[in-house]
């Protein structure tokens, strides 16, 4: 399964006799799936079976989806709902006597959803469910383009991925080879510390003097911060080879990153441990990125 991105553009354009749809589809990154639907007049049936469909391929992400009709010479019936046109009035001269609102203009009452239907004169139950039908035929093909969009970007953003974390372990490697980790100079290092901390307090316990040292000897370790560093690079490589949709848990996974590298420099007391530290910071920071647009 590959990966794929949150973000994409699909259009689809197709009919029949004189009547072509137009499906338009966007996807940009979002926490969930959020699917907003604009249909013309007279397709509101098929609203439900578009969200279905959708919902079906996609996981993520804030998904526009609108629908033209375009007719050829057929020539739709227009009726006014005077009942809601009533209602409309009614409420806007309330608005506008408390001051609330300005006096509403003839096309803006008109343009609302519901006050003018549109009926096709022509076309009976029969045809209009034929068009439903073709309608959803061309969605199912703007949706395969939509995802066939989002797994292009999805595998650009693979890439970059797969490179970060290759970065991280290369960072890993130099920090388990740098020589302030070397046995000597860390005991040298300690002995310094020990010798200053015997010099301010003259009068400091034998216990109270083994447990400044046990600290400064944990603190002078960050051999589980790159275990469990590389334990969760493995864990990262391992979900953009499965592919899916994976971007939550790549989320988490940059967070434990984040956190690692910060133990790391925040225990590190040399200054080329501080350094890879940090550099390891902006990587997190770069993968982490574009860890937010992946589904």
């Amino acid at each position: 399964m590959s990966v794929a991105s949150m973000t994409g553009f699909a259009r689809c354009e197709g009919g029949a006799d004189d009547v072509s749809f137009v499906w338009e589809l966007r996807s940009v990154n979002g926490k969930g799936l959020d699917l907003k639907i604009r249909l013309p007049q007279g397709f509101e049936a098929i609203e439900s079976e578009v969200r279905r469909l959708a919902a079906a391929r996609l996981t993520r992400g804030n998904v526009q989806i609108s629908l033209q009709v375009r007719r050829g010479e057929e020539r739709p019936d227009f009726s006014l709902n005077e009942a809601m046109l009533e209602q409309m009035l009614a409420l806007t001269r309330r608005l506008v006597d408390g001051g609330h609102a300005a006096p509403p203009t003839a096309d803006g009452l008109l343009a609302i959803r519901g006050v003018i239907d549109v009926a096709d004169s022509s076309v009976g139950a029969e045809a209009l469910a034929e068009r439903h039908e073709l309608a959803l035929a061309r969605f199912g093909e703007a949706l395969e383009r939509l995802c066939e969009a989002r797994r292009e970007e999805g595998a650009a953003l693979k890439a970059i991925l797969d490179q970060r974390i290759a970065e991280l372990h290369d960072l890993v490697m130099r920090a388990e080879a740098d020589p302030a980790r070397r046995p000597q100079t860390i005991r040298a290092r300690l002995a310094a510390q020990v010798a200053e901390i015997l010099q301010a307090a003259e009068g400091l316990d034998d216990q109270r003097l083994h447990a400044e040292v046990a600290l400064l000897a944990t603190r002078a370790d960050i051999r589980e911060e790159l275990d469990r560093l590389r334990t969760h690079l493995d864990a990262a490589a391992a979900l953009l080879s499965s592919g899916g949709p994976i971007g939550r848990r790549l989320d988490f996974l940059s967070q434990e990153f984040n956190r690692e590298s910060n133990t790391i420099c925040s225990k590190s007391n040399a200054a080329s441990l501080t350094a890879i530290g940090v550099e390891m910071k902006v990587v997190v920071d770069q993968f982490r990125e574009q860890v937010q647009n992946l589904e």
